[in-house]
């Protein structure tokens, strides 16, 4: 008897259990994230002046409607790096103004007509200043970020120091469960930035925010977020992922947040990558098919609107409230690809956003298209990495006119100046399109801000011989580290070191043997002191005294440590300039009238095996100009469109 009342209660409980999970409240939670956007609202290349149906807000707006449509259990997010990019950034903060009595910006307009739930600020949007930002972000009709920026209140005591916008926000949501009935979940939304913004724009910020460790500020707020009542956490982390382990005060460790109890799932960005995707095979902890980092769903949607970022959440009901028991992300390409073809066609334009952006559209271009002066040749960056281009060689000599005006009749007037300048747009990642192409005739600004591509002011730092020579070595890393000896074709340009820190040093000249390692990590630390990757550095014809002064030209993102070059942390910042490199090449063209491109052979690889094999990826329309490069020979084509070029170590440079 005592058996059978036992088999009875067990199956009692049994079926009782069974009951409650079958009849447990589910909610189907999904969020849509855009990220580096960077004023690519349009479907528009200012530069090339014309329509590009690969980028913009206005072919990401019909994805995130479609989104909504198949599930209103929606929240809308913006992952920063929104209000600085594109000439429209520059138009609107330049010449229409961001002031109180001026129309919102079209940024904070377009996010407002999309119904954003939050944003969390990027480095970029501190490029324009703290002022700047504020008015940008005064008409926002959702929550803005940034958890980890903290106003300086001059009383001593960092500790009490206020966020500059809040950390969080915990917003009720009306959701729907799976059976049709209405649920009211609180969803906390964190926002933190990279800490870098610092040495990036330090001349803007410094005295006036800190910024402190991503990590740290999450591990610290989270469980306030929790006793606020949040049922569910996610982070926005405008920082990218890192394969190496945590150190503190990292760039990119938006990866690391996953390991937070209590952090539900995470957008990130920063990096202008795609998460789940290739890109990140092998990071620690991943799982691409499902789009999670140890277990918990994190997505990046790419830059410039070429993706939106998808993460979708199963949230249950426990007797403490709702908790998410599975989730995963995806990306979807407003323009499908194969290999290196489109797949499809993208999404035809959100009309409300085009007609809300109209008015700012037509006045950057006729920004864009004002003539500056006249080129009697075309100025491109197909070759950037083989030598010498004309863009960087105009660029530097911009930077020196302006900076030799400045400082006449100072103390460091009598000593030498060199300029450095990078190839911006040379393909890599960003895709095929992102090359600098001018043709012969009106230089306009458009033109300008294609060969410049950032609002960076113009800054000098003052070094030594030996401390230029640390530069270059620095910049080399854009190079692969050859294998003289390899039987097998090996790429010349290492893709993962973006073009921007390929900084080219005028006013000296150097050869660059490749098949020697690097000496420089990408922090900037010394790795191979017996690594000598720059040869024969000479200063007017002569090898430089490593003793001799100099001073080189730059902008404030590099003089502050930006890249993490040696020896530029900001403390051998001799003069900056309130003006932009971009007004600085406007100036100098206006000066002169008519632009003839030219190089002045500052630098060359140095010479290589005959017998080496080495490949370089540019675009197809460099097989135009390939009389330019008699080194080169096309091969066929790359990936995601790119073609292939075959170098001829003996034409590059000479065998050795």
């Amino acid at each position: 008897m005592i058996r059978i009342l036992r088999s009875a209660f067990l199956s009692s409980t049994l079926f009782i259990a069974m009951t409650g999970a079958a009849a447990a409240q589910k909610v189907e939670l999904q969020v849509l994230a855009t990220t580096d956007l960077h004023m690519y609202l349009e479907d528009y290349d200012y530069y090339a002046d014309k329509p590009d149906e690969s980028v913009g807000l206005v072919r990401v707006a019909p994805l995130i409607r479609a989104a909504r449509a198949a599930n209103p259990n929606s929240l809308l997010v913006d992952n920063g790096d929104l209000i600085q990019g594109t000439p429209m950034g520059d138009w609107v903060v330049r010449e229409r103004g961001v002031a109180a009595d001026q129309p919102a910006h079209p940024a904070t307009a377009a996010l407002n007509l999309l119904g954003y739930d939050a944003a969390v600020l990027g480095n970029h949007e501190f490029n324009y200043g703290l002022e700047t930002l504020h008015n940008v972000y005064a008409g926002a009709r959702f929550p803005v970020l940034a958890g980890n920026v903290f106003k300086v209140d001059g009383d001593q005591d960092p500790d009490n120091d206020p966020t500059l916008y809040p950390a969080y926000v915990i917003q009720e949501r009306d959701l729907v469960d799976d059976k049709g009935a209405r649920q009211k979940v609180k969803v906390g939304i964190l926002g933190l930035l990279t800490p870098q913004i610092m040495v990036w724009d330090r001349d803007k910020l410094e005295g006036r925010v800190t910024t402190r460790d991503i990590v740290d500020m999450a591990t610290l707020y989270v469980p306030r977020m929790k006793a606020d009542g949040a049922d569910i956490v996610l982070v926005l982390s405008h920082a990218g992922m890192s394969y190496t382990p945590r150190q503190g005060g990292e760039e990119n460790a938006s990866n690391y947040l996953t390991a937070i109890d209590g952090v539900d799932a995470v957008v990130t960005g920063h990096s202008h990558r795609v998460f789940p995707s290739r890109d990140y095979e092998g990071l620690p902890g991943v799982d691409l098919k499902k789009g999670t980092v140890n277990g918990k769903p994190v997505v990046m949607a790419g830059s410039y609107g070429s993706h939106l970022g998808v993460i979708r959440l199963t949230l249950e009901k426990d007797g403490r409230g709702w908790r998410v028991a599975d989730g995963s992300s995806s990306v979807q390409p407003i323009q499908p690809r194969q290999g290196d073809r489109t797949a499809a066609a993208a999404p035809a334009p959100d009309g409300e956003v085009q007609a809300l952006l109209e008015a700012s559209h037509l006045g950057t271009l006729e920004y864009v298209r004002r003539a500056v002066g006249r080129s009697t040749g075309r100025i491109h960056s197909y070759f950037s990495f083989l030598g010498d281009s004309a863009g960087v060689q105009l660029v530097a000599e911009a930077q020196r006119a302006y900076v030799a005006k400045a400082l006449a009749g100072t103390e460091h007037a009598s000593l030498p100046i060199l300029s450095a300048a990078a190839p911006f747009k040379s393909g890599g990642r960003p895709g095929v399109g992102f090359y600098t192409d001018i043709p012969a005739g009106d230089v306009a600004i458009r033109n300008v801000a294609d060969l410049y591509l950032y609002p960076n002011q113009i800054a000098a730092v003052r070094l030594t011989g030996a401390q230029v020579r640390d530069w270059l070595e620095m910049s080399s890393r854009a190079l692969m580290v050859i294998d003289p000896n390899a039987k097998v074709a090996q790429p010349l340009v290492n893709t993962r070191v973006p073009a921007y820190v390929f900084d080219i040093i005028d006013g000296v000249t150097y050869a660059i043997d490749i098949t020697q390692p690097e000496r420089f990590d990408r922090e900037g630390k010394l790795v191979n002191d017996k690594a000598h990757r720059i040869r024969d550095l000479a200063f007017q014809g002569r090898p430089i005294d490593d003793k001799q002064e100099f001073i080189v030209v730059t902008n404030n993102y590099r003089a502050n440590g930006g890249g993490s070059f040696p020896w530029l942390d900001g403390s051998t910042v001799i003069y900056q300039s309130p003006d932009t490199v971009q007004q600085a090449i406007i100036d100098y063209i206006r000066a002169k009238g008519v632009v003839e491109p030219s190089t002045n052979g500052t630098f060359r690889l140095a010479p290589l095996p005959p017998t080496l094999m080495l490949t370089y990826q540019s675009s197809p329309l460099a097989r135009e100009l390939l009389r330019e490069q008699p080194a080169l020979t096309y091969q066929g084509p790359g990936e995601d469109g790119f073609a292939l070029y075959k170098i001829d170590p003996v034409k590059l440079g000479g065998g050795k």
